[in-house]
């Protein structure tokens, strides 16, 4: 679980780096050219050959530094392959990120959906067989293998929807649309790297204060989370997103902020409720034995959690909007503070003191992010 958690946020931060939080400046171009299919091209001409070359060039360096990166990861030089085959996927990946926000620009959610699901499924599957047949080695591998899964789903839903691709794409990377790129690249990269970086430092220090099999353990309560959250998140993203990208007043903006604490944070509150009265159950479904120290350790991300949510009403605006102060503040006050008081909390709890952590850093973000919009409360 310790070492599969390292893989997918090297995965994740590399996935990132090549797209430049293209999902977040396709979304927020489209609505704003959506009727001029000229300017339409231009835009996906320079968005996809844009992450062409990143992701080739990424690509690349990784080749050529497996082995040092595995022994950060798995500090072992015998998982270069997965790593290898995951570089060499990397353009996929970032093609396959340009035709998914190509669905959000034209709100076809419904088929974003089924994408999702079906790629889930069956990466399901192959990461079950693969760890089946060929232990950890294959679950490292199934991470990799399962974005060309991913890739290949896209591309039927495509082409079965050709007629919304149909654009020009000519060779051109358009200077005024690079700049726009820009401010939303300098926001992703930002998040690209300090995000993953953060969590695989935590692991590593309760590797080295503890073990690795502790590690797990925090390991297996974030992606617990990870299910749940993905839930919100991503109709969050597919909904919330486009509607903050074409709002204009701060008016509209309090009033969308007025419907997400009246539906999305009950039903998310709900939600979590249930999971804490439920744990055993679901523990007992999702785990083996070994991860029971799981079930008085819930309760900390479950709060966490909570204080999240209600963060990411304004974080999206934060995002959508480009308010790079308020987004650079954001993420290196809540990742310093993650990291620092999981490293201050351990010494005496272990894995609950990074639980704990994460608590205490979701609810100073909270406030934090408050006091950023105070205007928009207190303003006569």
């Amino acid at each position: 679980m310790a070492l599969m958690g390292s893989f997918r946020n090297f995965g994740t931060m590399l996935k990132s780096i090549a797209t430049l939080g293209i999902n977040n400046s396709v979304v927020k171009l489209f609505v704003e050219n959506k009727d001029d299919k000229r300017e339409l091209s231009i835009i996906y001409s320079t968005f996809f050959w844009l992450f062409l070359t990143v992701s080739g060039v990424l690509a690349i360096l990784v080749l050529l530094f497996a082995e040092p990166v595995s022994h950060f990861l798995f500090y072992s030089y015998s998982y270069t392959i997965p790593i290898r085959f995951f570089a060499l996927l990397l353009p996929l990946m970032a093609i396959n990120a340009f035709w998914l926000a190509i669905y959000n620009g034209l709100e076809k959610y419904k088929s974003i959906v089924i994408i999702q699901i079906v790629s889930n499924v069956l990466v399901f599957g192959l990461t079950a067989l693969l760890i089946w047949k060929k232990n950890i080695f294959g679950g490292l591998l199934s991470v990799a293998v399962g974005e060309l899964l991913m890739v290949g789903v896209t591309l039927l839903f495509i082409r079965k929807d050709a007629a919304n691709f149909k654009f020009d794409l000519q060779k051109i990377i358009s200077k005024k649309y690079v700049k726009i790129i820009q401010k939303f690249s300098v926001m992703a990269l930002l998040s690209a790297v300090i995000v993953p970086l953060t969590l695989l430092f935590i692991r590593n220090a309760i590797v080295e204060k503890y073990s690795i099999q502790e590690a797990g353990i925090w390991d297996a309560v974030n992606r617990l989370s990870g299910f749940y959250m993905m839930f919100f998140s991503s109709g969050l993203s597919l909904y919330y997103m486009p509607k903050l990208a074409s709002i204009h007043t701060e008016h509209e903006f309090k009033a969308e902020l007025k419907s997400y604490f009246k539906i999305f944070v009950p039903l998310f509150s709900v939600m979590l409720i249930v999971i804490y009265l439920a744990k055993g159950l679901i523990l007992k479904i999702a785990f083996t034995a070994e991860f029971s120290s799981i079930n008085k350790l819930l309760v900390w991300q479950l709060l966490g959690d909570f204080f999240r949510i209600m963060t990411l009403a304004f974080g999206f605006q934060v995002v959508v909007k480009t308010m790079m102060k308020r987004y650079f503040v954001g993420e290196i006050v809540f990742n310093l503070c993650y990291f620092l008081l999981s490293v201050y909390l351990m010494q005496k709890g272990a894995v609950e003191g990074v639980l704990q952590a994460y608590f205490y850093t979701n609810v100073l973000c909270f406030l934090l992010i408050l006091v950023m919009f105070r205007k928009l409360f207190w303003k006569r």
